[in-house]
Formats: structure tokens, sequence, C-alpha cells
């Protein structure tokens, strides 16, 4: 059966097909997204929360774009919490415990009552192409593909001018405990086996990765007592730009903190010849930066504890999630490792850890827009992609949904650099540094971190939000009159002047402060390490009241002045090889002086910059230097 002609489809609902659809259909895109169940909608098959460090600044981002992962989370969250808050702003981030179940609930809720968009529950086993001449090439033999639609398992034909894969963990997917393997998706889903071999028959690079997810243990048998308890702040910072504290302000619940013990990593160790992960059955590559609790205890010997945080899966479960303990072991070893654990000595496992291994592509063979480099119209945004985590894939499924509108309707793409969010540090990393293992959001992958904050993400990319289509023209007001109220308050303090009165030397003494000797400005005052913005309040005596957003920018702005300036002139510099452009046809074997590694690496790549060409591995300054040598000469 042939169906009616969309104009894209996306393949996959978890976080990354969510944004992915919602953009396309909020942008006015004929939008159909195909998911291997309904109830996977949004599913959280992990940990269930959304942020924490680094990627709370990605889901910022993504709410600034006009993205929906921010307000979703706000609605459903039932502990939240700002981390590293002893640390500078650079690194704030905010990690919102979520009722998992109310989070798929009310993301589906969104998705089914956007215009636009229809749902299916179906599987694709086939993404739909024909060849055309690319004449961009300059040579007329030169054949690439487009995307003319998708097939369904059942045969059935969804023409379309555009396709985003989204398929996260489920590409022939195997969860594994032990000695049993299941050829299913997470949570005993369906996995989706008919696709790899399409992308394969297309000639994209396929991966094999692996993640892990821990037991969940029945509350019940939780002895808390000879646990910490961790609560939530008192103060609840959104997610979204759109909301205020007061609007989500809730009672929170619990989250616990206990620690594994020799005990436990002596069980492990007369096991490990169990684990799928050392015997050899596990073939995927896991991610470095979240190891199962097995690899901790081979990797760091000398460690004889590791934090395990138990965490609620909702309101209406008495599930809980042990955060730090994932694992493979079979299931007698982790009834007696995890029983090992204070607090657990009864536990009882309501779901065993697992983990799955699943087919993902080599991303270097996407454009930042995250279309394929040699299929027009086809995207690929999260997992896919060899990331990890659902923040990675939202960002990545705005981005994937927007640019998949963009082409539709004949506008500029959307591309964010390594300057620009979070979010272009995550594609550019995906798409030039070919990670061998599935790629984890930090804050020290971002060089201008200082810049790239939280808290300004919306100051950062409303124009962006704006220009696609995605971000209302009110929320754009908004903005621009928090950065005109911003402006004007820190003008005033750069000019507002304050002598050596006996108020201000007596606030100063209160305060360990040196005490002046001369007139100052009240910036000047604020920038010194034991004041800031809100302590000088009291010796201010003209401040405007100002919404609570606008004084933490004016605060930070004018205390981290001189490394803020800093950093804009390394982005001017960085701007300046961004925007020495590459042609798309240049022959890198007519580059004299260029070396063989660099030549095969700049032809494997083929970066759209000279920005992009010297993050390439393996090739050198240079050899950036011949590149733009030979393209001065061409010009």
């Amino acid at each position: 059966m042939t169906y009616d002609k969309y104009d894209v489809a996306v393949i996959g609902a978890g976080h990354a097909g969510c944004e992915a659809a919602l953009a396309c259909a909020r942008l006015g895109l004929k939008t159909i997204v195909f998911t291997v169940s309904v109830e996977s909608i949004a599913m959280m098959p992990c940990n269930p929360n959304i942020g924490g460090t680094s990627k709370g600044h990605l889901v910022r981002e993504v709410d600034a774009l006009g993205g929906e992962m921010g307000k979703n989370i706000d609605k459903t969250f039932i502990q939240s919490k700002m981390l590293n808050t002893s640390k500078g702003p650079a690194v704030h981030s905010l990690r919102a415990q979520a009722d998992k179940r109310n989070y798929t609930a009310a993301m589906r809720h969104t998705m089914e009552n956007t215009d636009n968009l229809v749902i299916r529950q179906d599987e694709i086993v086939e993404i739909l192409v024909e060849e055309y001449t690319d004449e961009i090439a300059g040579n007329p033999n030169s054949q690439k593909k487009h995307v003319t639609g998708v097939r369904s398992k059942a045969g059935s034909i969804y023409p379309c001018d555009c396709a985003i894969i989204c398929t996260g963990v489920y590409l022939k997917a195997r969860c594994i405990t032990g000695e049993v393997s299941t050829y299913s998706g997470p949570n005993g889903l369906p996995a989706a086996n008919g696709l790899s071999q399409s992308l394969i028959d297309l000639g994209i690079e396929i991966r094999r990765f692996k993640t892990g997810t821990p037991a969940r243990i029945d509350k019940r048998s939780i002895d808390f007592s000879k646990m910490e308890e961790q609560f939530g702040d008192e103060k609840i910072v959104p997610f979204s730009f759109t909301n205020k504290s007061e609007d989500i302000a809730r009672d929170q619940v619990s989250c616990w903190l206990t620690y594994t013990n020799e005990k436990t990593h002596e069980i492990i160790r007369d096991n490990i010849d169990r684990s799928p992960l050392f015997s050899g059955v596990i073939e995927g590559v896991g991610p470095r930066y979240c190891p199962s609790i097995e690899d901790k205890v081979m990797r760091f010997a000398e460690k004889d504890r590791h934090q395990v945080f138990i965490e609620p899966e909702g309101l209406d479960t008495n599930e809980m999630y042990l955060s730090g303990m994932s694992s493979s072991l079979p299931e007698d070893v982790q009834y007696r490792m995890y029983r090992s654990v204070p607090g657990l000595e009864n536990a009882i496992i309501v779901r065993n850890a697992y983990a799955i291994e699943y087919d993902c592509i080599n991303a270097v063979q996407l454009k930042h827009t995250l279309e394929f480099k040699d299929i027009d119209g086809l995207f690929s945004a999260g997992q896919s992609n060899g990331s990890s985590g659902y923040e990675e894939a939202a960002a990545q499924g705005i981005i994937a949904g927007i640019n998949a509108a963009m082409k539709l309707k004949g506008e500029e793409p959307l591309v964010l650099d390594r300057s620009d969010a979070y979010i272009g540090v995550l594609i550019d990393d995906l798409v030039t540094k070919e990670t061998q293992e599935p790629y984890r959001m930090m804050t020290s992958r971002a060089e201008y971190r200082l810049l790239l904050r939280q808290d300004n993400a919306d100051l950062r990319l409303y124009e962006q939000g704006h220009r696609v289509g995605l971000l209302p023209r009110e929320r754009y007001d908004a903005v621009l009159q928090k950065k005109n109220d911003i402006e004007k308050e820190i003008e005033r303090l750069e000019n507002t002047f304050v002598g050596t009165s006996p108020e201000v030397q007596e606030f100063l003494k209160d305060n360990d402060s040196t005490e002046l000797t001369t007139g100052v400005s009240l910036a000047e005052l604020v920038r010194r390490p034991e004041l800031d913005y809100y302590k000088i309040a009291i010796i201010d005596k003209n401040r405007p009241g100002l919404p609570e957003d606008v004084c933490e920018q004016v605060s930070i702005e004018i205390k981290y002045s001189g490394y803020i300036s800093r950093q804009i002139q390394q982005v001017e510099q960085f701007k300046k090889l961004e925007k020495k452009l590459i042609p798309e046809d240049i022959d890198y074997m007519q580059v004299p002086s260029l070396r063989i590694e660099a030549r095969q690496k700049l032809i494997r790549f083929r970066p759209a910059s000279i920005g992009q060409a010297s993050r390439i591995s393996g090739v050198s300054p240079a050899d950036i230097n011949v590149l733009v040598v030979y393209l001065n000469s061409q010009r």
C-alpha cells in the first residue's frame, strides 16, 4: 500500500524523534513519526532524570530555540537541583528527577495535539532513494542519491521529501544479562531489525555500540536509615525560559546516597569471568564516561568505594533506580552484589540490570546540518549518531528537524558553531572527530564555556530560534526587553560612583572588603571577589526593580567581564577560520605539499571550512597553512 505523500518522515519517537517531529510540524510541514510502540514515545529506559553537568546547558539551548524538552521536564519533575553551585557560573548545571511515566505521557499528549503531525506505530525497514547527477561536483558522471520515501515492515510505502533517522538504541538491539541474551529493545520492546541493512545498502557506515542500565529495586525492600538523604533545591530554577520559579514550585521527593564497599568489589572480581563485558559476549563499544560497576571496579582498583544514588522512578511506583551501578552481570551475581551495599541488604529486584548493544552510524558521514553528505534529504539525530543521553539526542533532534524544514522551504540552514552553543560543540565533535565510543557532552569539551552558560542560552540563541520560525514573536520580544534591561543596568552601574562616606566604609568593613580612599563605580565594587551585585544593593540607592533573571545576568557580566572579554577575542579569531570556506568540488590530490595522511583525512571528511579542517585528527597546522595558501592562490 502507498500512502499520501508527507514532507518529512521521522523514524523513531524517542527524545531526538520528538524534537525533530515537533520542529517540522510546527514549521508547517506535513510530518509523520514512526515508533515501534506508541507507549515508548519519549521513554526514559535508563536514568529517570533530565539535565546534569553540561546536559542542562543542552536542554536550555533546545528550549531557547523553541523545543519541548525543557517545558516537559518542568511539568513532570519530582526533584530539581542546581549542580556545581560552589564553582563558577560556567559549570552550573540544572538537573531534575522526572516522573518517568508522566514525562512520557506529557510528551505524547503534546505530540498528539500538534497540528501537521501524525503518529504511526510501525517499523521502518527501508529508506527509498533515487539517484541523480550532482552538477556541483563538476563531474557529469557523479551520482548522488535523494530520499523519495520510506517502507514499513508490512510493505507499506510512505512517500516523503526528507527522512530523519532517530532510531536510538533500537537498531538490531540485543539486551544482555550474564549468559542470557534477548534480541529486543529496552524494557522488552521490539528491536528494529530491518533498517540496518537498508542503511548498509545505501553505503552508510555502521558501528556497534553498547550502553547499559542498573537494576530497579522495590522501595519497600530498602533500608533508607543506612543512607544519606539528598534533597532538592528550595528555590526551583525552571529549565524552560517560558516558566518562572513560582509557576512550577511543588513538593519534592528525596533521593538517597549510599556506597559500594570492598565486599561488593570482591563479589564482582570473583565473577568477572561471567561478565559479558569481559568474556567477549558483548561486541559493542561502551561509554567511557558512564561505565558499568564492573568496569569501575576493574579500572579503578585503587578505589575502595563508589557512589550509588537511589532515585525514585515516579510518584506512583515503588521502583527505585540505582544510579552508578549499571551492570550486565548474571542475575544471581547481581543479587549478591546489590545486597552487599548498605541499605540494600534485603533488596528485591524488580527489573534486572542489563547491557544493550545496537547499531548506529559513523557520524562523520553527516554535514553540520545533520544531513548525510551523499544522500540528499536524509538526516540523522540522537543515539543513532553514536551519542549517548536524552539531552544530546534532543539537541540533535531539533537541529535535524529545523534543517529538514529549512531545506524544503528553500531557506538558509541552521548551523550552530562551537562559539554559539553547546549544541554546536556536540555536533561539531560528532561530525569531525570520529568518536570511537558513545559520545557524552561535558563542559570541558566547550572551549568558550564562560560565554556558553546555561543561564544565557536565551540571549545567545533567540535570534536563530526566531529566524527559523520556532520562537514566537512574544518570546522574541521578551528576550529583546531582557537584553535591553541588562545593558541599561550594566551601564548605570559603570557610571554610578560612591565615595568614602561612613555608610560605604562601614559596608565594606562588614564584608571584609578594603575601604576606599577615593570614589569608585558600583561596577568596580561588584568585581571585588568578596562582593557581588546583590550584596551592594544596600549602598545602591537608585537601583531599579528588575526581574531575577536580569539581575543574574548583570551580576555575571560585570563580575567576569575581564574573562568574558578575553573569550570574545578568542571567538573572533575562531570565527575567522570558520568563515574561510572550502569549495565542495576541491580536489585535495591537486594541493601541492599536502601530506598523504592529510589528503586522506580531508577527502574522507570533506570539511566545510578551514576551521573544521583544523579540528580533524591527522591534519596538522602545517597542512592547514598549505591549504590556506592553495585556496588563496585559487581565488
